[in-house]
C-alpha cells in the first residue's frame, strides 16, 4: 500500500468558480478515486484561498469583512465540489485555525534557516485606496515586451516581474497611479537553491511539457529571491518579533495548505503525517499552467528552506487554458459559465466526461455548447449509456431480471485484463484523456459485439447463444463500471450497486442467476435546443 498525496490547487475565495477551474482540477479526483480502488492510502486535499488582496478588495467593494466574503465563497466552493463528485479527504480554507497554526510553525522554523534574510524594498501603495497592493494588483507595461500586464507575471511573455520595474503602474482596483514606499521584509533566497531546483526538474522528465518548459525558462531567465512578508492586513500574522504588523505573503502560505490539510487528514485517521511526507510517498499536484511556478519553484523552495526533509513534488499535472466559445473567459465582464449554474441544469457525470475527454490537458481547449451537447448525446449516452441500457433492459424483459448463464469469452476477458493495466498506467502518468479514450474504444467494441450476436434473434433461434451473449454483456458492464468509476462516479455507483460489485481495481465477475433490481436510464438526452439557448445567453453578455 502506497501513501499517495494529491493536492488540488486552492481557488481564490473572492468569486464563484467557473468552468476553467474545474477543467484544471478534475484530474485530481480521478487520481484519488483510482488510487483508492487500487488499494493505496490516499490523501486528496485542497481548500479555499481566503487571504490576500483579492479577497480584501472584494470585501471593500461589498462593504463586508474579508472573513465574510471568503466564508461565503468557501461554502459555495464546497457545495460545488461536492455536487461534482470531488472526493476530497479534506477540503479546508486558509483562514482555518489548523492552517494558520501550521503555517506559523513552518515559517518560524524557516526563519532560522540560512535561506531567509531581511531587506528593505519598495512596495506598491495606492493613495486613493489607502492600501498597500499585492503585486498582481498593480497594472502597467512589461519592461521586457512592452505589453499590458499585471505586476507579478506578464501573460504575454511569461516574465516574472517586480512591480517597480513596470512602466505606467496603476492600481488594478481604482486605476489611479500607484506610488512605492520602502518597507522592510523577510525574503527567501531562492537563488541559493538553484542547484536543488534544477536537480528536481532533471529527475522528473515525466512532468507535463508545460511544467518542464516553464520552469526551465524561469531558471534560465534568472531566479530571484521572493518576499515572504507583506504590509497587508488580511492574512496570517508573521511569527517574528518586529513584524507584528505584517502578514505572511499569500504565495508563501497558500501552497503550504497541502501540508496543513494533509496533516488534518492524517490526524483524523490517527496516521503518521510525516510518513506521508517521507521518501516512500508519491505526490501529485493538480492545477492550471498559470500556477506552475508556485508548484515547481516556490513550494520546493519553501520545503527545502525549512530544512526538515519534506517530500518534493513527484508529478505535476498542469493543464493548459480553456476558452469559451472561442473567447477568453473573463470574470470581470461576466463572460463565463459558472459552475453553480452548470450544476443546476446538467448531470454531474456529463460535466465530468466532457472536461476530461475534451479539456485542456496538454493543449489549450475550447468549450462550446454544440460540442458539449454532441459529446453527451453521441458518446456518453449514445455509446456507453445505450450499451448498459439495451443489455440490462433485455435481461429484465426476457429473463425475468436474472443474469443468464454463460461462459467468459477469452478474447473479451483478455481485453478487460489489458485495460485495467493500461488505463492504470495512463492515469498514474497523468494521461487522463488517453485513458478515457481507450475505455470508450472498448465501449464501442462492446456495442458491436451486441449487434453482431443479435440476441433479439437468437432468443428465439438459439437460446443458449442468446444467454451467453447477455451473460458476456453483463461482465463487460461490470468491468466498465470499475474502469469508469474514477471518471464517472455517479453512474458507476449505480451500475455497481445493480450488479452487487465492489470498487476494487480488478476484473469483475458477475455470477449467473444474480437477480437485477429495477434499473433506470443512466443518462438523459440533452435537447439540441439547449445549444441555441445557452449560446444566446453568452451573446447577450457581450452586447
Amino acid at each position: 500500500m502506497r501513501n499517495i498525496l494529491i493536492g488540488g490547487a486552492w481557488p481564490y475565495a473572492n468569486g464563484s468558480l467557473h468552468i476553467g477551474h474545474i477543467a484544471g482540477l478534475l484530474p485530481g479526483d480521478v487520481l484519488a478515486r483510482y488510487h483508492r480502488a487500487v488499494g493505496d492510502n490516499v490523501y486528496f486535499v485542497s481548500g479555499s484561498d481566503c487571504h490576500g488582496t483579492p479577497v480584501a478588495i472584494r470585501a471593500k467593494q461589498e462593504n463586508k469583512t474579508p472573513q465574510e466574503i471568503s466564508d461565503f465563497y468557501h461554502k459555495e466552493f464546497s457545495e460545488c465540489f461536492d455536487k461534482l463528485g470531488f472526493s476530497y479527504d479534506v477540503y479546508t480554507k486558509t483562514s482555518s485555525d489548523g492552517h494558520k497554526n501550521f503555517v506559523r510553525e513552518f515559517h518560524r522554523k524557516l526563519y532560522s534557516s540560512p535561506y531567509v534574510y531581511e531587506k528593505e524594498v519598495p512596495q506598491a501603495y495606492c493613495e486613493n485606496c489607502n492600501a498597500f497592493l499585492a503585486d498582481r494588483f498593480v497594472l502597467g507595461k512589461c519592461p521586457k515586451c512592452g505589453k499590458d500586464t499585471r505586476g507579478d507575471q506578464c501573460d504575454a511573455c511569461g516574465t516574472v516581474l517586480e512591480p517597480e520595474t513596470m512602466a505606467e503602474p496603476v492600481c488594478a482596483v481604482c486605476k489611479k497611479p500607484v506610488h512605492f514606499k520602502n518597507s522592510k521584509h523577510l525574503f527567501i533566497a531562492v537563488t541559493k537553491l538553484q542547484a536543488e531546483l534544477e536537480a528536481l526538474i532533471s529527475c522528473h522528465p515525466e512532468w507535463r511539457k508545460n511544467a518542464v518548459s516553464f520552469t526551465n525558462r524561469y531558471i534560465s531567465d534568472g531566479l530571484r529571491d521572493r518576499a515572504l512578508t507583506r504590509d497587508l492586513e488580511w492574512g496570517i500574522q508573521v511569527p517574528k518579533e518586529g513584524y507584528e504588523n505584517k502578514t505572511i505573503y499569500i504565495w508563501a502560505e497558500n501552497v503550504l495548505g497541502y501540508l496543513s490539510a494533509s496533516k488534518m487528514a492524517a490526524d483524523a485517521r490517527g496516521a503518521d503525517f510525516h510518513e506521508l511526507w517521507g521518501k516512500e510517498a508519491r505526490h501529485y499536484y493538480v492545477h492550471g499552467k498559470d500556477n506552475i511556478p508556485f508548484h515547481t519553484i516556490i513550494l520546493p523552495s519553501l520545503l527545502l528552506g525549512n530544512g526538515e526533509g519534506w517530500h518534493l513534488p513527484d508529478q505535476i499535472i498542469s493543464s493548459e487554458y480553456l476558452t469559451l466559445e472561442g473567447r477568453k473567459i473573463s470574470t470581470s465582464q461576466n463572460y463565463a459559465i459558472w459552475v453553480k449554474d452548470l450544476l443546476d441544469n446538467y448531470e454531474t457525470d456529463s460535466i465530468r466526461y466532457f472536461f476530461l475527454t475534451n479539456g485542456p490537458e496538454k493543449k489549450d481547449a475550447d468549450f462550446s455548447w454544440r460540442e458539449y451537447v454532441h459529446s453527451h448525446n453521441g458518446e456518453l449516452l449514445g455509446a456507453y449509456g445505450n450499451f448498459v441500457n439495451r443489455s440490462l433492459t433485455f435481461i429484465a424483459k426476457y429473463f425475468d431480471r436474472a443474469v443468464p448463464a454463460g461462459k467468459d469469452n477469452p478474447d473479451i476477458s483478455e481485453q478487460i485484463d489489458n485495460l485495467f493495466v493500461s488505463v492504470g498506467r495512463l492515469l498514474e502518468s497523468g494521461c487522463f484523456k488517453d485513458a478515457l479514450d481507450k475505455i470508450f474504444e472498448f465501449v464501442r467494441s462492446a456495442n458491436k459485439f451486441f449487434d453482431a450476436e443479435r440476441p433479439w434473434i437468437t432468443r428465439n433461434t438459439d437460446k443458449p447463444a442468446c444467454e451467453n451473449t447477455l451473460y458476456q454483456c453483463v461482465q463487460i458492464i461490470a468491468n466498465l463500471a470499475i474502469l469508469l468509476s474514477p471518471f464517472l462516479p455517479v453512474s458507476s455507483e449505480k451500475v455497481l450497486t445493480w450488479l452487487d460489485r465492489n470498487h476494487k481495481w480488478e476484473r469483475q465477475s458477475v455470477p449467473a442467476g444474480l437477480l437485477l433490481p429495477e434499473t433506470e436510464i443512466l443518462f438523459q438526452r440533452i435537447d439540441k435546443k439547449v445549444i441555441e439557448i445557452e449560446t444566446d445567453k453568452l451573446k447577450t453578455i457581450l452586447q
